[in-house]
């Protein structure tokens, strides 16, 4: 079997990484991933999947959290579930594939990221703990932090990065390396860095989330929790990544992840190619999937037991198992599993179709465009 970053569901070089064995770490620390999320700016897709489940490089962004905290040496991990726990639950298990320990915490509403550390506190207890968003990649990983954190053992770690957009993000002013003042979505933001998601607490965050109050949003918010912490003088460092992350909750950038992680890609042919196609630069193709008649140019990945027929498919783009493309064309894209691409006649590009969607062109006369369309759907027409 090839190396490579995985196909559906499939977990590939599970034991990999540069990280640490969670039995070298020293001391106890834990991890805590937040997937409880709606995800509504990725409807409808999220109407019947949680976001955290969506696919990246036809692996769930949740897996690349699970695997780069791991990957720092961490072997018990609690995740924040919602709505979609039994969802989460049948996907992760209780976590032995990635040789992590796994435990779920319920949080009934999505009240905020403070909340979530709130309710996190019987599991955690006196430990410290990484707070890692399900929804975000980190390409290089948290192994960085996490030493730094354990060797200067603040009260408190934020990974940081500077961003063009900062009003969109909870924003940090420094003094060093020292966090002096933390400001969620700024109107007129005092620098450009910006949280990427990923903290490191002692216990001290537990009395923080219990004083602070809602915001106008009614989320108790981390911002205000770190900003309690300093403002009564405990110590709280930055790490500012000079590598690349991203948040997926909106469709671009699910995009733009997927292309970058693609990148990463080894090539590996494990279906069959017929003799009239061609298959050019980091492709993985997945067992049993067909090729007959057609062009990949990667970076790409074809899951298992797909049919591509007289069909291109271009760079960036990736296709879950038991998928059909037939005389159609789809460039930087994801295609979720046992969908069907049919005759279109023209290229699909930027886009993400969910599973078991069909999209054919249909040649009755009169010529019309017919759809069925879930809520909170975009379709751009030609």
């Amino acid at each position: 079997m090839c190396k490579r970053l995985g196909i559906g569901n499939e977990i590939a070089d599970t034991n990999g990484g540069a990280g640490l064995e969670p039995a070298q770490v020293k001391g106890k620390m834990k991890g805590l991933i937040l997937s409880g999320g709606r995800g509504t700016r990725l409807r409808p897709i999220t109407y019947t999947s949680a976001k955290q489940l969506v696919p990246v490089a036809n692996k769930p962004i949740l897996y690349y959290g699970i695997e780069c905290i791991r990957d720092a040496g961490i072997g018990d991990i609690g995740i924040i579930v919602g709505d979609t726990q039994c969802e989460i639950e049948a996907a992760v298990g209780d976590g032995s594939r990635w040789g992590v320990k796994i435990a779920y915490i319920r949080q009934q509403e999505p009240l905020g990221l403070a909340h979530a550390v709130k309710i996190a506190e019987p599991y955690l207890g006196e430990d410290h703990f990484v707070m890692y968003l399900g929804d975000n990649l980190v390409k290089d990983g948290i192994t960085s932090l996490v030493r730094e954190f354990e060797v200067e053992r603040p009260n408190a770690q934020i990974l940081l990065a500077h961003v063009d957009n900062p009003q969109e993000f909870g924003v940090a002013e420094l003094n060093g390396d020292h966090v002096v003042h933390l400001v969620e979505k700024p109107k007129e933001p005092q620098s450009d860095l910006a949280l990427v998601g990923v903290y490191m607490f002692d216990h001290h965050i537990f009395e923080a989330v219990k004083a602070i109050q809602p915001s106008a949003r009614n989320e108790l918010e981390i911002t205000d929790a770190i900003q309690y912490l300093i403002d009564r003088g405990y110590r709280v460092r930055s790490h500012i990544i000079g590598g690349w992350w991203k948040d997926t909750g909106k469709l671009e950038d699910m995009l733009e992840a997927n292309r970058l992680m693609l990148d990463a890609l080894e090539r590996c042919v494990e279906g069959s190619v017929a003799e009239d196609s061609q298959i050019h630069g980091k492709v993985v193709i997945g067992a049993g999937s067909r090729v007959i008649h057609s062009e990949v140019r990667g970076p790409a990945i074809i899951g298992e037991n797909c049919l591509i027929e007289s069909s291109y498919v271009g760079p960036f783009t990736s296709i879950q198992s038991g998928v059909q493309i037939i005389e159609s064309e789809v460039e930087h894209s994801i295609i979720l599993e046992n969908s069907r691409v049919i005759h279109i006649g023209s290229r699909i590009e930027d886009s993400l179709l969910g599973k078991n969607v069909e999209v054919r062109r249909n040649h009755r006369k009169p010529r019309a465009y017919r759809l069925m369309l879930g809520d909170s759907s975009q379709v751009n027409l030609p």
